[in-house]
Parts: C-alpha cells; sequence; structure tokens
C-alpha cells in the first residue's frame, strides 16, 4: 500500500509535466473550432504599407480556413522588439465578438497577446494578406 501512495504523486507529476511539454512542443490550435460562416466580416491591415482592406465574403471563408490550421506555443512577449510587415486581421464573429490576430512571424497575436507559432500557418495569413493587397490594387 505504501508504495502505491509513492507513486501516485510521481504519476500526478509526470501527467502534468508531461501536459506542459506537449503545449511547448506540440502548441494548440486556438482557431480549431472556427466553423465555416462564423465570420460575418473582416479587414486586413497590412503594415507596411499601411493599407486597411475589408475582405470579401468569400475572402472571409479562406480566413476562416487559414486561421483554424495556426499553431501557437508558449506566450512571448519579445514580438514588441521585431522588425518586419505586420498583417492584423480584425474579424466580426457571428456571436458578436471581435477577434484581433496580427500574423507577424514568428509571432501570432491574438487580441492582444503574443505566442510563438508556427511558421507555415502564419506565412500563410501573412501571403494571403498580400495577395488580397496585389488582387485590390489590381483591380483599380
Amino acid at each position: 500500500m505504501r508504495k502505491k501512495m509513492v507513486f501516485l504523486p510521481l504519476l500526478v507529476l509526470f501527467a502534468v509535466l508531461a501536459a506542459l511539454a506537449g503545449r511547448h512542443f506540440i502548441g494548440s490550435r486556438p482557431f480549431r473550432d472556427l466553423r465555416d460562416g462564423e465570420i460575418v466580416s473582416a479587414s486586413v491591415q497590412l503594415m507596411p504599407p499601411d493599407v486597411t482592406l475589408t475582405l470579401t465574403a468569400d475572402e472571409c471563408r479562406a480566413l476562416e480556413g487559414l486561421l483554424r490550421e495556426v499553431v501557437i506555443y508558449e506566450r512571448d512577449s519579445s514580438w514588441n522588439s521585431y522588425c518586419g510587415q505586420a498583417v492584423v486581421y480584425t474579424a466580426a464573429l457571428a456571436d458578436g465578438t471581435e477577434r484581433t490576430v496580427y500574423a507577424y512571424n514568428p509571432f501570432l497575436i491574438i487580441d492582444g497577446i503574443g505566442y510563438r507559432t508556427k511558421y507555415k500557418p502564419c506565412e500563410a495569413l501573412s501571403r494571403f494578406a498580400n495577395v488580397t493587397l496585389s488582387d485590390a490594387r489590381k483591380a483599380q
């Protein structure tokens, strides 16, 4: 009986460490449950060149797919000291909430909280914004 009592705290400690390590190395997908049509309107701001575009309904559907693939790791506030292009999506959801997502590789800032992020999904958000800007300029 005494041996079981020794192993129980060790088992709990191992489970906690595994959960923390999983979040650190595997990451999580904060928008995994975002449903099709949940974004009712959205805009994207690119800095530079400091341009803001309103997304069409089809672009909102594409944004939903891109957001579902985003993977974040641990919190990291060092994004404040980085330089480069920031892409800021502001999305109004069907439930009335508004979410702001900065794609600033290797960081993703969700509603003001910075996280390390997986490179490819974050890069896809940046690329999508730049293609949207290019298409808008061609249409003019």
